[in-house]
């Protein structure tokens, strides 16, 4: 099984050295991928709603991000964990996204997502009701946009007539992976996607979940043995025998890859490569 390891965003800091010294660690390690999270806007609670991320949370953007790791590393991959593709423009991260499959020698894995904050979406002038419509054309038109030379399409939401993007990625197309555990995203992962990143717990929920994705996948016509999945194992505070527990169950339900979502604060640079060495240890990598 492979271990991949949460870029600490919340709280690395602004030193680009800690940086690059976190990220060389995780390589050093034996870690497969970096991930790297994704909010453009930070928002204060309003009336009854209360985001995940409190408004003081620093989010590093994520695609320049990924593009300084891959100048300090050599080979471990690289991974939006998971960008919120519905409140962006498809070009600019079809892109964006190819730009650092190049400038990491092809090492891009683009996770995507539909979010769950609708004030991001407001702030961005994007319809929080069509997410999930969108997201699944904006893959579309990113993978033509990667793979054809001159790219002609009208849908519900874009319209290119002959345009193209150079230079292309290293991958052709570059592997999208999806988040979320909804039944819509579900669907929508099986038919369309190259794998699932769910933050569920190895129980009975879990594997019910999994079991509706293998399902849609061979209700569609595709080999559930050919699609990856990765799990997300979000965690409240640093038990170590949590973190197994949790690695030995999505092992038995066959993930490939897992990856420790602290949801606890790591303050200093101490904890942060502490968690990715006690994280490696447990889970047996």
């Amino acid at each position: 099984m492979l271990l991949n390891a949460l870029f600490p965003s919340r709280d690395i800091g602004n030193d680009p050295a800690k940086i690059r010294d976190w990220a060389q660690a995780a390589e050093d390690m034996g870690f497969h991928c970096i991930e790297v999270p994704d909010h453009v806007y930070g928002a204060a609670p309003r009336g009854d709603w209360k985001p995940n991320y409190s408004e003081f949370d620093p989010f590093h953007e994520t695609f320049t991000t990924m593009a300084f790791i891959a100048a300090v590393t050599r080979k471990i991959q690289l991974c939006s964990g998971v960008l919120i593709l519905p409140q962006r423009q498809t070009g600019l991260v079809a892109k964006q996204a190819a730009q650092v499959d190049i400038l990491s020698g092809g090492r891009v894995r683009l996770g995507v997502g539909v979010g769950w904050n609708h004030v991001e979406y407001e702030a961005l002038n994007e319809d929080w009701k069509t997410r999930g419509a969108r997201q699944a054309e904006q893959i579309t038109v990113m993978r033509k946009l990667w793979t054809e030379d001159f790219v002609t399409f009208e849908g519900r939401f874009h319209k290119l007539v002959d345009v193209n993007q150079l230079p292309v990625p290293v991958q052709r197309p570059i592997p999208i992976w999806f988040g979320g555990s909804s039944d819509a995203v579900i669907k929508r992962c099986a038919r369309i996607g190259d794998g699932w990143m769910p933050i569920l717990a190895p129980d009975a929920v879990g594997e019910a979940k999994l079991g509706q994705l293998r399902d849609h996948l061979k209700a569609f016509g595709r080999d559930p043995a050919s699609f990856g999945l990765e799990a997300w194992i979000r965690m409240n505070e640093p038990d170590t025998q949590q973190w197994g527990a949790a690695v030995q169950g999505w092992k038995r339900l066959g993930a490939q890859m897992v990856m420790l979502h602290p949801m606890y604060r790591m303050p200093t640079f101490e904890q942060q490569i502490e968690t990715l060495r006690q994280f490696k240890e447990v889970a047996g990598g």
